[in-house]
């Protein structure tokens, strides 16, 4: 039996998956309306339907219940990132993102997004979401890594694609910060960046001194670089943004 069918106390994976993000969602609802030291796990069992018992089954305390809302929230920014395609700049990518995420996104995702904003801005006098936010973030900076060493023809574990992970990861946990709290302090949208999302591309590009953000050539044009990597040759017939690094 796998384990996506079941886990070890006998629930499946997807099950334990619906029951945690459930229990997430009301806890921060629970931590936004009355504060985090005003929740105790006995309401946010019962905001949820379960026993209290049920709750420290699946949490460690309190605390970690925001981590699945948290964690959402940089879902769909990780879903965009995986599908990001050699040919296309990030420009034109999170172009096409912004239309797909206005055509896509539920009304169960827009509040789970509303709730992992306040999460986080919550975390600026709450050092254990603020953790759980970072560790969010540190998934994101994680998987960049092989994305950004898979475009860049760099390896992995090579201390450039790491430094271009962390400052691509870097840039996007300020722009979510940032435009998080100008959501909740009641600003106008188009105040805070443009609606294909281009500011991103622009401050990406920025964090990582031009190395990020080209479209790339397909992979059957790599040539070797004398380190072990690989160069990856331009639609413009130029070098790729590894070289200039």
């Amino acid at each position: 039996m796998t384990s996506t069918e079941r886990s070890r106390g006998g629930m499946s994976e997807q099950r334990r998956h619906r029951v945690r993000l459930e229990i997430s969602r009301e806890a921060a609802r629970l931590f936004w309306t009355q504060g985090l030291e005003a929740t105790s796990g006995d309401q946010i069992a019962a905001a949820v339907g379960l026993s209290t018992r049920t709750i420290w089954r699946h949490f460690r305390s309190k605390e970690s219940c925001a981590e699945p809302i948290v964690r959402e929230s940089v879902e769909w920014e990780l879903a965009s990132l995986r599908s990001w395609q050699p040919h296309q700049s990030l420009e034109e990518h999170l172009a096409e993102e912004a239309v797909r995420f206005h055509r896509e996104l539920g009304p169960q995702e827009q509040a789970d997004a509303g709730l992992g904003i306040k999460m986080i801005r919550l975390g600026e006098t709450e050092p254990a979401l603020r953790t759980a936010w970072l560790m969010a973030c540190d998934q994101v900076e994680h998987e960049l890594t092989g994305i950004l060493a898979n475009r860049l023809g760099l390896k992995p574990d090579g201390l450039e694609v790491r430094l271009h992970a962390a400052a691509t990861s870097a840039a996007l946990r300020v722009i979510n910060e940032y435009v998080g709290s100008g959501l909740l302090d009641g600003a106008d949208p188009a105040t805070l960046g443009d609606p294909n999302l281009l500011f991103i591309a622009d401050a990406v590009r920025r964090a990582t001194g031009g190395a990020v953000g080209d479209a790339v050539a397909p992979s059957a044009t790599d040539t070797a670089r004398p380190d072990g990597g690989t160069a990856t040759a331009r639609p413009d017939g130029g070098r790729g943004p590894a070289d200039r690094a």
